[in-house]
């Protein structure tokens, strides 16, 4: 196969082409109180803008289905290293709830007349290799012919009851702990514009199709108040998310939060995507202190890491079993506020 810029046929670059969230706000309204997203054994739906739906298995003692779904055009050149973060991107959703992925449906948009097969199965190849590595059974899915190629995962796990960990637990005094480093957005972006160094996107590829498993199975051991993933809205985003889920507030030491190599010098070159700028605007209304630090931290996300508020006294304990978990901050009374500090 000759040599493809997958890039080049995406108007965006994975993640960063999510609707915004205020946008969103305005499509789910039809949703609010409609009788298709409410049942009595419905844990967690759309109210919380949480990562995963959660549904109690009647007469299954206390296990509960979590589902989502998660797909995107494409954010590198390499076919395969697509399908790797696409699927890691999925899986996210169910750890960041707790819970284990047991099956996954792909979701294959491709342009027949522009681009070979061959290339859409080395994706598959890419998806299909991370699922195994996370023990997730790829059951089916379903394809169309589209302009524009895209790649994804709805994906199905298994969680009790008693173990859900949702984004609206937080409480005040916890701290916030981020488990993988920010900058997917600012690379990607240089990538679709040539202009990332081959070692800096090396770099984002591997953050981006590691899988979250870890990070996800040692939330309720460390007993997480709260967990969310943090994807196109950016750290600032899912914050905020969690922050009006949970009625708390937040402080975030900017100079405590991990950035990916090379990250900052690609964004002062000026490599800054236009779903981080809706994220920057989104998330301007309530912040307050170093407000320089902020385009970073709404840098929007592919297959980011977990955001974990808990207990002060079970840091430690988090930290052994999740090496990459980093401290940037504590939960406040302040609700809805982040103060960067």
């Amino acid at each position: 196969m000759k040599t493809v810029r997958l890039t080049s046929f995406s108007h965006g670059a994975g993640c960063a082409c999510k609707l915004g969230s205020a946008e969103l706000t305005q499509i789910l309204e039809p949703l609010l109180d409609h009788p298709a997203a409410t049942h009595p054994d419905l844990v967690v739906g759309t109210a919380t803008s949480d990562d995963a739906g959660v549904l109690l298995l009647p007469g299954s003692s206390g296990q509960a289905l979590v589902q989502t779904v998660d797909f995107f055009t494409p954010i590198v050149d390499d076919a395969y290293d697509w399908g790797r973060v696409a699927a890691a991107n999925a899986l996210s959703d169910i750890y960041a709830m707790g819970a284990v992925p047991i099956t996954a449906l792909q979701l294959l948009g491709w342009p027949r007349e522009s681009l070979p097969f061959q290339l859409a199965g080395r994706v598959i190849s890419g998806g299909a290799d991370i699922m195994a590595k996370a023990g997730c059974v790829i059951v089916g899915g379903h394809s169309i012919d589209d302009a524009e190629p895209t790649y994804g995962f709805a994906v199905t796990g298994l969680v009790q009851i008693e173990d859900v960990v949702t984004n609206a637990g937080a409480r005040v005094g916890d701290v916030l702990l981020l488990t993988k480093p920010l900058g997917s957005g600012v690379v990607t972006t240089a990538l679709k514009s040539g202009g990332c160094p081959a070692a800096v996107a090396a770099q984002a590829v591997e953050v981006m199709s590691s899988l979250n498993d870890v990070a996800g199975r040692s939330l309720r051991p460390a007993g997480a108040s709260a967990a969310t993933d943090v994807t196109g809205f950016g750290l600032l985003g899912h914050l905020t998310e969690m922050l009006n889920a949970s009625h708390v507030g937040a402080a975030i030491d900017v100079g405590s939060v991990p950035l990916m190599d090379g990250v900052a010098d690609l964004y002062a070159a000026g490599f800054y995507s236009g779903g981080s700028r809706r994220n920057l605007e989104a998330a301007r209304p309530r912040l307050e202190g170093n407000l320089d630090a902020a385009p970073l931290l709404a840098d929007a996300q592919t297959s980011g890491g977990l955001l974990v508020a808990l207990p002060a006294h079970r840091v430690e304990q988090y930290s052994a079993a999740v090496p990459g978990a980093v401290v940037i901050g504590r939960c406040t009374g302040d609700v809805g506020r982040i103060a960067l500090t």
